[in-house]
């Protein structure tokens, strides 16, 4: 069982806000060009390159190399551990704003 603030919840990983936005990106398929979540972050491939590296090391991303013609292309999945921590950082981030909107959170002065 959890106890205290559910902030102690979140998973410093994922709350990055580049981060954040590319597991969001990468929940709604079962994966995705490079290109499409980069367009869709509005980062450069510099910049998605180097946070989907951390993702990967956290074991929550996975890349998939290939070719569409003769092109080399690069996919972007969610592992199973990057879906599950995905789903609990959002049960925290809900349980911080279920406390701050409950009706007896607020003392008067």
């Amino acid at each position: 069982m959890t106890t205290g603030h559910p902030r102690h919840e979140l998973d410093d990983v994922i709350h990055a806000p580049v981060r954040f936005s590319i597991m969001a990106t990468l929940m709604a398929a079962d994966k995705a060009a490079f290109s499409f979540v980069r367009d869709t972050v509005e980062v450069s491939d510099s910049v998605l390159s180097r946070q989907v590296a951390t993702l990967e090391t956290a074991g929550y991303v996975k890349s998939i190399k290939g070719y569409v013609g003769k092109r080399p292309r690069t996919w972007l999945a969610l592992t199973p551990a990057g879906r599950a921590a995905f789903d609990a950082h959002l049960a925290a981030l809900r349980a911080i704003t279920a406390m701050a909107t409950a009706p007896d959170s607020h003392q008067s002065p």
